[in-house]
């Protein structure tokens, strides 16, 4: 067993995280281990999986046994010497970075070493991430920062330059559908999760258990193909949103009502002698800053399945562009071969770029933080009168 089973396909990043560990333990070159890392790599690829099991590693007795109490807890969440902040809105704003700084400053409590791990370090606004650059520039004895981001220029030049870069690659079938295998699906379900997630592991998990995610992908890859005239686009447009924000709801919806239950017991709810009214006046406050957060985190969400969904129309047009230039390669959306053949012989190449070029485009529209609505509207409009150039909204 080892922590690193389950950062697949990565054998170059994994192979230097080991190293890394070895030196952290003194069992290896002390210029293997440094206090700050950054993790690149694209949606899906194990970012945050490397940096946990990196922070096991790091605090495992036996440098990432993945059974000790120390493996255990970490992948838990409750290791006392490894924090890990998950992003659940749109940024990281500066108090709850101020926050993670000084948690950071203290010494370890059961462990040889304190990790701090942010997923989603792109998120940071610029006052967060000059509240980081310090205790990067400044950091106590024992503490290591590990940094996930998509790139290295998502990130300030003065982080970067401050930390030390392990990139990750899109891991390929193979590998996704052994491990979905060793998870217990079998292998028919396994390849077809593994080629229709593109490689992103935990859309591939969903798509291999989870009848639910499977029709959900099979109704928006209908969509481009049902879009005859602009009254369609704009419909499919306000169709394709609507849909996003219902699944974004039933993603988050139980989350938040254990955060609302967990925050009216805190101010009493259910003990004797304190009335409904009087918890809530007591709570008011906090509840208000708890729904703004839970809104902030509705919005990401949103904007989270909307990308999966462009996720799988590029997907779909690249298999369309591999039949148009005649490339021999698998296809990703091998269930539905006829539709892609149809598509690839109803255009031409050229209008197949452009469309992938204006899916490109609507992704990094909505990392930038244009409303969903537009970013829709302009995407499908695109997608059935596809022009160079034009898949920008101003």
């Amino acid at each position: 067993m080892s922590v690193w089973l389950d950062v697949v396909g990565q054998p170059a990043a994994v192979a230097q995280f080991e190293a890394a560990a070895a030196a952290a333990h003194g069992h290896g070159p002390a210029l293997g281990m440094t206090h700050a890392w950054l993790v690149t790599g694209p949606p899906g690829s194990g970012r945050s999986t490397a940096a946990v099991a990196f922070a096991a590693a790091l605090v495992c007795p036996q440098e990432g046994c993945a059974e000790c109490t120390a493996c255990r807890s970490v992948r838990a969440g409750s290791h006392p010497d490894v924090t890990v902040v998950r992003s659940t809105t749109l940024s990281h704003g500066k108090e709850q970075t101020k926050a993670l700084v000084l948690a950071a400053s203290g010494n370890p409590v059961t462990a040889p070493w304190r990790v701090m791990v942010i997923e989603d370090a792109d998120r940071l606004t610029e006052a967060a991430a000059n509240t980081l650059l310090k205790a990067i520039e400044e950091p106590a004895p024992a503490t290591v920062w590990v940094l996930c981001a998509p790139s290295t220029e998502d990130l300030l030049p003065t982080i970067r330059s401050r930390t030390r870069h392990v990139a990750l690659r899109v891991p390929p079938p193979a590998a996704v559908a052994a491990l979905l295998e060793r998870e217990g699906v079998d292998s028919a379900m396994a390849s077809f999760a593994a080629h229709a997630s593109q490689g992103h592991i935990g859309r591939a998990r969903a798509l291999a258990t989870d009848e639910e995610t499977r029709s959900r992908r099979a109704q928006i890859l209908k969509i481009p193909r049902l879009m005859t005239g602009i009254t369609d686009a704009y419909g499919m447009a306000h169709d394709l949103r609507k849909v996003a924000e219902e699944d974004a709801k039933g993603r988050t919806r139980q989350l938040d009502e254990t955060e609302n239950a967990e925050m009216l017991a805190a101010y009493g709810q259910g003990a004797e002698g304190i009335s409904a009214g009087r918890v809530k006046a007591l709570a008011g406050r906090s509840l208000s800053e708890l729904a703004k957060t839970q809104t902030q985190r509705a919005a990401r969400s949103v904007r989270d399945e909307l990308d999966r969904y462009f996720v799988d129309f590029l997907g779909f047009y690249r298999d369309v562009l591999t039949v148009q230039l005649g490339v021999d390669q698998p296809l990703i959306n091998i269930d539905v071969r006829p539709a892609v053949e149809q598509a690839a012989q109803a255009g031409d190449s050229g209008d197949t770029m452009k469309r992938i070029d204006a899916i490109t485009a609507a992704r990094a529209q909505l990392a930038g933080n244009v409303p969903p609505a537009l970013v829709c509207e302009s995407l499908m409009v695109q997608l059935l009168h596809p022009v160079s150039g034009s898949g920008v909204v101003r």
